[in-house]
């Protein structure tokens, strides 16, 4: 019942219809106005459910790692705080379990190079995902050097996935090709 909810609540404010930053700026305005932003509203509740599942979140390791991320991706600033600090949460509730998260730690990867690869991501996610999970990582100094290393990984990861999508539309094929071995 718990997965259906999180992923129909992802699926909700994931589709094309409900994406403003794509919509003309009048249109925008006028969707904001009449409705806000349901994106936010169903994120919080979706971060809300999270947390009150208890010992139950490992069931949903690595499982809701994508859907998750697929959300945090979304470009809306406050969604994106209120939501990235999840990723701690489930990191944090693998290594109680196991003295390790690398089930979560290769789902992420794996699914960060799908959803770049789909045209989501961008700087400003970057930066947001290392202060907040660094800054999670601090308040837990026996995981803390582990997540600082899984930090500094995925933001090298995800440089180089944005420069590849970046370059993909260059002429230059030495360009081309220089970012995808540096991808590789």
């Amino acid at each position: 019942l718990w997965n259906n909810y999180f992923h129909l609540a992802v699926a909700f404010i994931t589709q094309d219809s409900l994406q403003l930053e794509n919509f003309s700026h009048a249109k925008y305005n006028k969707i904001q106005n009449k409705y806000g932003d349901m994106r936010r509203l169903i994120g919080f509740a979706i971060r809300d459910m999270w947390y009150k599942l208890g010992q139950n979140k490992i069931c949903f390791i690595p499982g809701m790692v994508g859907p998750i991320l697929e959300m945090t991706l979304i470009p809306e600033v406050e969604l994106r705080k209120a939501t990235i600090p999840i990723f701690f949460d489930m990191m944090l509730c693998e290594y109680q379990r196991t003295g390790e998260f690398k089930k979560f730690e290769n789902e992420i990867i794996l699914k960060l190079d799908h959803e770049v690869e789909g045209g989501r991501g961008d700087e400003h996610y970057m930066q947001l995902f290392e202060s907040i999970l660094t800054e999670c990582a601090k308040q837990h100094p026996g995981i803390c050097s582990l997540v600082e290393s899984f930090v500094s990984l995925v933001r090298g990861l995800l440089e180089r996935l944005l420069d590849y999508r970046a370059v993909m539309s260059d002429e230059s094929k030495d360009n081309r090709m220089s970012c995808t071995v540096n991808l590789l």
